[in-house]
């Protein structure tokens, strides 16, 4: 039997634009620790080889560091790994691989699958049928040659490849680097192990995508695995389970407030937003000037508890009581402005006039705050 932990999409160098700084670096360092994991991972499970389906890199200009540091997070792992290019990190001529040959950063147990040719494992009793990308983008089957690959009688054929399964991925129809359906049965393959979908995919009994090891978006696509496999014989069936390795939960959000149970349900959920989430939060509808108040206060907490939090309250609108109102003390010309904006609400121009009435009591509670926390002793 050989059993083998399938992996792919660790994006290495991942910038993750969207964030901060601070919280950016973390998420990029999380994919190095994340492959610490693996290897890890590889050792508890006693497999015999790890299987990486392209896009190691993230980008073809990392720097030489982010070379140096990916190789030495495998290093826990002292077994073969088999790593194949995908279309973040292409095969060209000059390369992120190329790089890391002239840097010696490729340990010996590594091996890089940078052409279309069978690599045996003659003391694995396996051959493995790789499909590198040398370009980001093909538009013809790079699997084709699987089928026609000899390979010796009594050896495990494995393909690995990176690209979309034409017809099961329905955004992915017609796409770039395509992958024919049924091809590991075509091909007479024990196993296909895909990259390039970052959620895990059984396509057939034979072919799956692991996904990416650490989430790295907000998508539900059951991300965050690797793929254990276990192959017995030739043709026979692979055994396949997956295994969680991911630390980061990404989760999306999204809340309409329209009566006060809903603020209270939302308040709930933030506070039960953990270290390790990565969130975001999009909220609409409306609230009066205490229930901003509870919000950005419960946001701010949760800001500093959770690894990200990344709020969008552009569609919230602020609708103050008459209370509200009467609570701000508004003087002098403001005063004549509040009532002349309450008074409008009842015109032509009513929704105008409630904008403008929640955008200044938003400013004159702000304003009415930062004197008070002035005056604090």
């Amino acid at each position: 039997m050989v059993r083998l932990l399938h992996t792919a999409d660790w994006q290495i160098g991942k910038l993750f634009g969207q964030f901060d700084r601070d919280e950016a670096a973390l998420l990029a360092d999380a994919r190095f620790k994340a492959v610490e994991r693996l290897a890890n991972l590889a050792n508890e499970q006693r497999v015999d080889l790890v299987l990486v389906a392209g896009d190691i890199f993230d980008a073809q200009a990392v720097a030489d560091r982010t070379i140096h540091r990916l190789f030495n997070a495998m290093a826990g792992f002292s077994g073969r790994w088999v790593l194949l290019p995908g279309n973040h990190d292409a095969a060209l001529a000059e390369s992120v691989w190329t790089r890391a040959e002239r840097l010696q950063a490729i340990a010996g147990n590594v091996s890089l699958c940078l052409t279309p040719e069978t690599l045996f494992l003659t003391s694995l009793g396996v051959a493995i049928l790789p499909a590198p990308l040398t370009q980001r983008n093909t538009f013809s089957d790079l699997t084709e040659w699987f089928a026609s690959a000899r390979t010796p009688a009594g050896m495990l054929r494995i393909g690995l490849a990176h690209g979309s399964v034409q017809g099961i991925l329905a955004e992915a129809v017609d796409s770039a680097n395509p992958i024919a359906a049924g091809r590991a049965e075509q091909a007479g393959l024990d196993y296909l192990a895909l990259g390039d979908w970052h959620g895990t995919r059984r396509v057939d009994a034979r072919c799956w995508y692991s996904g990416t090891p650490e989430t790295d978006r907000f998508r539900a696509n059951d991300s965050g695995q690797a793929l254990l496999v276990d192959l017995s014989e030739p043709r026979a069936l692979p055994t396949v389970r997956a295994i969680g390795t991911g630390r980061h939960r990404w989760r999306s959000d999204s809340q309409a407030l329209q009566v006060p149970s809903d603020l209270e349900a939302l308040l709930q959920r933030i506070a039960g937003y953990a270290t390790d989430d990565v969130v975001q939060l999009s909220l609409s509808g409306q609230t009066d000037l205490a229930g901003q108040r509870r919000l950005r206060d419960a946001i701010g907490q949760a800001q500093g508890r959770v690894h990200s939090l990344l709020a969008d309250v552009s569609a919230l609108r602020l609708e103050p009581t008459s209370e509200d109102i009467d609570a701000l003390q508004a003087d002098g010309y403001l005063a004549e402005v509040v009532a002349e904006l309450r008074a409008a609400q009842e015109g032509a121009d009513a929704q105008t006039a409630r904008d403008a009435l929640s955008l200044l009591a938003g400013i004159l509670d702000e304003r009415r705050r930062g004197a008070s926390a002035k005056g604090a002793p």
